[in-house]
C-alpha cells in the first residue's frame, strides 16, 4: 500500500464539556470540525512544500485523518486547561517544518507562548532558518468534565 504524502495543513481548536472524559474529548474533536473522522496521530514533522490553508478544509466523514495535537481532560470544576500546537515553517520550502504540541493547566496565551518556544528550539536544532511560526491555542474552565484539543491537521 503507497501512503501518500500530504501536501496541506491547517490548524483546529476545540473545547467541550462531557458526562465522562471521553464524552468531552469527542466534543472537543467535534468543536474543532474534526469529530466524524478517524484521526491518525504522527509525530511532529510537517512535509516540505506543504501549503497552509486559511480556516477548515471540509474533511469526508469517516476518513483517516494524518493529525498531531494537544489535549487534556479534567475533572476539577473551576480549572481551567489549555491547549495548543504550532508549526515551525523553514524558509526553504523544500525543508520539512516542525510540529510541537502542549497542554496544560493553566491560560491559552501561556500555553501557547510555551508551544511556540518549543517549536522554535526544535527547529534551531535542526539548523534550519524559520520562515515563521503559526499556532493555535484554545481554553476552558471546567464546569463538571471539561476537555480542550489543538491539532495541526494534515490533508492532500
Amino acid at each position: 500500500m503507497m501512503v501518500k504524502t500530504p501536501t496541506k495543513f491547517f490548524l483546529v481548536a476545540g473545547k467541550s464539556e462531557g458526562s465522562m472524559p471521553l464524552n468531552a474529548f469527542d466534543g472537543a474533536l467535534l468543536d474543532a470540525g474534526v469529530g466524524d473522522t478517524n484521526l491518525v496521530k504522527m509525530s511532529s514533522i510537517l512535509p516540505p512544500n506543504c501549503e497552509y490553508i486559511e480556516g477548515k478544509i471540509k474533511l469526508p466523514p469517516g476518513s483517516l485523518v494524518p493529525i498531531a495535537y494537544a489535549s487534556i481532560v479534567d475533572h476539577i470544576p473551576g480549572e481551567k486547561i489549555a491547549a495548543a500546537v504550532a508549526v515551525a515553517i523553514p524558509e526553504d520550502p523544500n525543508e520539512a517544518g516542525l510540529i510541537m504540541e502542549y497542554s496544560a493547566r493553566g491560560h491559552k496565551e501561556d500555553i501557547e507562548r510555551i508551544v511556540r518556544s518549543m517549536a522554535e528550539e526544535g527547529f534551531k536544532k535542526r539548523g534550519r532558518k524559520l520562515k515563521e511560526i503559526k499556532s493555535i491555542s484554545v481554553e476552558h474552565t471546567v464546569e463538571r468534565t471539561g476537555a480542550v484539543f489543538a491539532a495541526v491537521v494534515l490533508w492532500y
